[in-house]
């Protein structure tokens, strides 16, 4: 059973949640307010899994719910519903679950709700990876990494806490992270979309990636961005 929290400042698009999921039999609706500041105040007192909230509202935004849920290590998973697709970008930085634009389908709703149960069973995996370079071992956390590049026969590992060199592919290395949250982008590129910050156009079929935590970039093909765009809006 999932248990979900609603907020949304207009009452159509609230009940228009509630409608859908009532008719699920693994959700229950724990919570419904189109009332973010009574929503963050149930953050702190109701146990969910899951919110799912508008992020352009009176007083207190869905950005600055899912805010508080990171900022206080809270186990909820966020999913935005939104009539504004210009703030997709901004939410890899939160981790969301999903970003779905209004008006939205069924079916595209429950395909984001579903989503919730194959990153429960990501959990299971291990999280950290082992490198082999030369005679060194090292054990690195995969939430850590931001990218990965090979180069000739190396590969670099780009991570918050620096980069490590190891002889492994980007094929043996893409077997072990299996979590949604990593892309291959480009032949030799596997990227982390948690710490994407901007694309600048290099060709007319590439782009440039910039992240968060490094100065580092990576390479984009022209279709893996259309293709994440369409996942994600």
């Amino acid at each position: 059973m999932i248990k979900i929290g609603l907020v949304d400042d207009q009452a159509y698009d609230l009940e228009k949640l509630q409608t859908i999921l009532k008719k699920e039999e693994e959700i229950e609706i724990v919570f419904a307010t189109n009332n973010s500041e009574h929503a963050y105040s149930l953050l702190k007192t109701t146990e969910i899994d899951l919110l799912i909230t508008d992020i352009e509202m009176p007083k207190l935004s869905g950005y600055e719910l899912a805010d508080f849920v990171h900022t206080n290590a809270l186990n909820i998973r966020i999913i935005f519903v939104t009539g504004y697709s210009a703030y997709a970008v901004h939410a890899f930085e939160l981790n969301v679950l999903d970003y779905i634009l209004k008006p939205y389908s069924k079916e595209r709703l429950l395909k984001g709700i579903h989503r919730f149960n194959h990153v429960n069973a990501e959990k299971l995996e291990t999280d950290k990876m082992m490198l082999k370079y030369k005679s060194d071992i090292h054990m690195i956390e995969k939430q850590e990494i931001i990218f990965i590049e090979r180069t000739g026969r190396s590969t670099t590992i780009v991570t918050k806490i620096g980069e490590f060199q190891t002889y492994q592919t980007l094929g043996e290395l893409e077997s072990k992270l299996t979590n949604k949250s990593f892309i291959r982008g480009h032949r030799g590129f596997i990227i982390n979309i948690q710490y994407i910050k901007n694309f600048s156009l290099y060709t007319k079929q590439s782009y440039i990636v910039h992240f968060h935590h490094t100065e580092k970039t990576a390479m984009m093909t022209k279709v893996n961005v259309e293709q994440l765009q369409k996942n994600y809006y």
